[in-house]
């Protein structure tokens, strides 16, 4: 079996968007995966995800549940696993 055969009834897909805002300026936006950053620690105080904000430039970071750890990293935002040491 070829690649193009094995590929043939597949259609493109589309890029994963998130909404998001921003504490401090307050503004609504769409942010695609590859704007995001996960980092998955120990615990849920080191668990967040962290992009910089379109309007002002701000860096922003939030806490991340386990939805949200899912969501993100279903839809291919790179992430980072934070090793605690001992």
């Amino acid at each position: 079996m070829t690649v193009a055969t094995a590929f043939a009834g597949m259609r493109s897909v589309t890029p994963v968007v998130y909404r998001a805002g921003c504490p401090d300026c307050r503004a609504r936006f769409e942010l695609a995966a590859s704007a995001l950053r996960l980092a998955i620690g120990a615990s849920s105080r080191t668990t967040f995800y962290s992009f910089t904000c379109p309007e002002c430039g701000a860096a922003v970071r939030k806490p991340a549940g386990e939805r949200i750890v899912e969501l993100l990293t279903g839809g291919g935002v790179k992430t980072l696993r934070l090793h605690s040491t001992p």
